[in-house]
Order: C-alpha cells, then structure tokens, then sequence
C-alpha cells in the first residue's frame, strides 16, 4: 500500500493571496537521495556473514530461555525478559518476532 504525503493529498496552489488553496505557485525542489537515508539497510555481505555467526555461534542463553518460554505459551514472560536483556520494548518485540519465526522454522524443518 502506497500512502501519500499531506503534500501530496493538498490540492494545487491557485496563485492567488486568498482562498483554500492561496499561495505562490512554485516547482517543487527535489532533494538529492542523502547517505544518511541508507543507515540500518542491511547489504548481502552483512546479512550472509550474520547468517554464519548465527550458525556456528548458536543462540545466547537468555535467547534460548525466551525461545522455551514461547514454546510454552508464556508470551508475556518472554517480553519482559526479552525487554529487561535489551533495553527497550521495541527491540524486545523485535526479538521475540525473530525468534517465533525460528521456531517455526524448525517445527516445519523437523516434519
């Protein structure tokens, strides 16, 4: 789904000093695309070297108790933990996505 911008959805500017749509009409500037709209994009070399890590690594304890909590149907205590080892709720949501994704990759990969 494609949203639109408020600028967008604004009727066009009539030229004139009064009215609903009063103003000057001008081009819009196009701003060049900035290196700091790109930052948390993840690259294939990233991503495949994460992959590896994961791997050979494992999953952290406090990851492994979150996982066995969600299998046990105890959402809610697996947030908290998940909240209290990363700091906020946000990144605890995050985890606990990931990590229900896991597990159902494994139940899928075990049958």
């Amino acid at each position: 789904m494609v949203t639109k911008t408020f600028r967008q959805l604004k009727a066009p500017k009539s030229g004139l000093f009064v009215g609903l749509n009063k103003g000057h009409i001008v081009t819009p500037r196009v701003p060049r695309e900035k290196p700091s709209n790109r930052k948390g994009a993840h690259s294939k070399r990233a991503s495949f070297v994460r992959s590896i890590v994961r791997e050979v690594a494992g999953f952290a304890p406090y990851e492994r108790r979150v996982m066995e909590l969600l299998k046990n149907s105890k959402d809610k205590r697996a947030r908290k933990l998940a909240k209290r080892r990363l700091g906020t709720f946000l990144r605890a949501k995050k985890k606990i996505d990931h990590l229900t994704t896991v597990i159902a990759e494994s139940r899928r990969a075990a049958h």
